[in-house]
């Protein structure tokens, strides 16, 4: 299995699977002298956890094994690598239905692909996996934080409720944000979602919800024209979350219903001399490269295909089945525990555009 590796300079390689005994990541092209400690690893760690009750039953501890790479607390140079175990494993379950194909979910193409699945939970095609993504994104925030670069992840909808965001700093909607049980910025639409996932979940269903993600003011620079556009880079490192089916940056398909000048954002000089612009509907992006202005987008997540319903399915040799699960972990809604992992993944694209950038400047 190729394509595990992300990054151009600062590069992740992630291996293991969600019921394997171990996991980890590579992460290689990280600066020297970055202060890092394995408590600050597992706080963030901590914060990718289920948090309520429409997310999954399973509870890893998630405490790290630092093999390599950081020596007295600092990054060397050398390759990093950093081992976590899994634990709280329940496999029973999957072993009655490992022959039964699970709709829009990776094991028929998996097996198309490669002939061979690991059923234990999703195997690879775990989010288990997005783990290995938040312990490289936890040295990226460092690095980000020299440039004061911030990053903030919010649930903008569930189902078909949609939050509204206010317009505050990102210290001030974080402390929002981190008030509700749901990662919501709104109290009244976090009291809404509460009611129609308490719903959903009586009825053994799922479903799926919406992500929002901005930036503090990124320097304007960042991302290369045609293929390595960060909007290119983004969208690649978004897309390789579990479970995502939707991303649009700025005002995104909304856009199509706007005219030139109404989609304009101009240009204005600030008290502090600089070119900033008085709208942001692009997001933050014009070619592709940062213009100075925050980064804004949004990440679309779908139901989660496992539920506690019967479903009509196929085994592996074509005969009908019917797919049950009676005691699962499953998520109701998915997306709720992705707030981190967008997080992460932005980090990981923005440290590395930032080294880049970096390595075209040299004075």
């Amino acid at each position: 299995m190729a394509s595990n590796t992300f990054g151009e300079i600062f590069k992740i390689t992630t291996w293991g699977e969600s019921h394997g005994k171990l996991m980890g990541v590579v992460i290689d092209g990280c600066p020297s002298n970055i202060f890092i400690s394995k408590e600050e690893i597992e706080k963030e760690l901590s914060l990718r956890r289920s948090r309520n009750s429409y997310t999954t039953k399973r509870k890893e501890k998630d405490f790290i094994e630092i093999a390599s790479g950081i020596f007295k607390g600092k990054t060397t140079g050398a390759p990093i690598s950093i081992i976590i175990k899994n634990e709280d494993v329940y496999s029973k379950e999957y072993e009655k239905n490992k022959d039964l194909l699970r709709p829009n979910h990776a094991n028929f193409t998996y097996l198309k692909k490669y002939g061979i699945f690991d059923y234990r939970g999703g195997g690879r095609s775990s989010g288990r996996e997005t783990v290995l993504r938040v312990i490289a994104s936890t040295i990226a925030k460092k690095i980000l934080k020299k440039y004061k670069i911030e990053t903030l992840a919010y649930i903008k909808s569930v189902y078909n409720i949609e939050a509204k965001i206010p317009s505050l700093p990102l210290t001030d909607l974080k402390k929002k944000r981190d008030k509700s049980i749901l990662l919501c910025p709104d109290p009244k639409a976090t009291d809404e979602m509460i009611s129609v996932l308490e719903k959903i979940k009586e009825e053994k269903e799922s479903c799926g919800a919406t992500i929002e993600c901005q930036t503090s003011f990124l320097p304007p620079g960042l991302g290369d024209p045609i293929y390595q556009k960060l909007s290119s880079k983004l969208a690649h490192g978004i897309f390789s979350i579990p479970g995502v089916k939707g991303f649009e940056i700025g005002n995104g398909f909304f856009s199509t219903q706007m005219k030139g000048s109404e989609y304009h954002d101009h240009f204005f000089l600030n008290e502090e001399n600089e070119i900033k612009t008085k709208t942001n509907h692009a997001g933050g992006l014009f070619g592709g490269i940062t213009n100075g202005m925050p980064l804004v987008f949004r990440v679309a997540f779908k139901p989660t295909p496992s539920i506690l319903k019967p479903i009509n399915t196929l085994t592996v040799r074509g005969k009908k089945a019917v797919l049950e699960w009676k005691d699962s972990r499953f998520d109701v809604c998915f997306g709720l525990r992705c707030c981190p992992i967008v997080e992460a993944m932005t980090n990981l694209v923005l440290v590395d555009a930032l080294l880049m950038q970096n390595s075209k400047n040299l004075q």
